[in-house]
C-alpha cells in the first residue's frame, strides 16, 4: 500500500501480522514458517523474532487482533442496522467477504488445527467462537423478542448452529473456489429461522 502525506508508514510488526495472517487464512498455521514471512517482507528471521519471540506469540498476536477486528464489525452492525434479520444478513457478509478474498476465517482454519497449537492460541480460538455465538444469540433474541425471527430451541443453541453452518460452508465451497456454493448455504441457514 503506497503510503500518503496522511498516512503513518506502517510499522515493520504490523506487515508481518498482515503477511501472517493472509498466510493462515490461506495455508493454515502448520503451513507457514517464519522463513515465509521473512522471504516475503524481505526481512531478517532475527527481525521477526525481535518483534515476535516465538510463532505462539506472533499467534496470539493475530487471534487478538482478528478478534478486535471481528467484534468492531459486529459492533458496526449493531450501531447501523436496527432488523435482527438484517443484521444477520450482515454477518453473514463477513464470512462472505473474506471467502471472497479467497481465505478463510481465520479462527475457522486454526480450529481445523486446534490439536496442534499452542495452548494459549486454543483459548484465544474458543474465546472467538463463543464472542460470535454470544452476538447471535443476542440478535436473535431481539428477533424472536419483537416477533421478527422464530426458530426452535433456545437462542444460544440457534447460534451455535449458525455459527457452525457457516465455518462448515466456508470449508466446503473452498476446494471448489465457489463463493455460490457459501451462499446459497447460508440463505438456507437464515431461512431457517421463520419469520412468524
Amino acid at each position: 500500500m503506497a503510503v500518503t502525506q496522511t498516512q503513518a508508514p506502517t510499522s515493520t510488526a504490523q506487515r508481518i501480522l498482515d503477511v501472517a495472517e493472509q498466510l493462515v487464512q490461506s495455508r493454515g498455521y502448520n503451513g507457514f514458517s517464519y522463513a515465509d514471512i521473512a522471504g516475503e517482507l524481505a526481512i531478517t528471521k532475527a527481525s521477526l523474532h525481535y518483534h515476535f519471540a516465538s510463532k505462539a506469540e506472533l499467534g496470539e498476536a493475530l487471534i487478538e487482533r482478528y478478534s478486535a477486528r471481528f467484534t468492531e464489525a459486529l459492533e458496526r452492525i449493531d450501531s447501523t442496522i436496527p432488523a435482527a434479520r438484517a443484521k444477520l444478513d450482515a454477518y453473514v457478509g463477513l464470512y462472505t467477504d473474506v471467502l471472497r478474498g479467497e481465505r478463510m476465517c481465520l479462527c475457522g482454519m486454526l480450529a481445523a488445527e486446534y490439536q496442534t497449537l499452542p495452548q494459549p492460541m486454543r483459548g484465544s480460538v474458543i474465546r472467538f467462537f463463543d464472542g460470535n455465538v454470544a452476538w447471535l444469540a443476542s440478535v436473535l433474541a431481539d428477533g424472536q423478542s419483537d416477533g421478527t425471527l422464530s426458530f426452535d430451541g433456545a437462542p444460544n443453541d440457534a447460534a451455535q448452529t449458525i455459527l457452525s453452518s457457516l465455518q462448515g460452508a466456508m470449508l466446503v465451497a473452498r476446494p471448489y473456489g465457489d463463493l455460490a456454493r457459501f451462499q446459497a448455504a447460508a440463505a438456507r441457514t437464515l431461512a431457517s429461522l421463520k419469520t412468524p
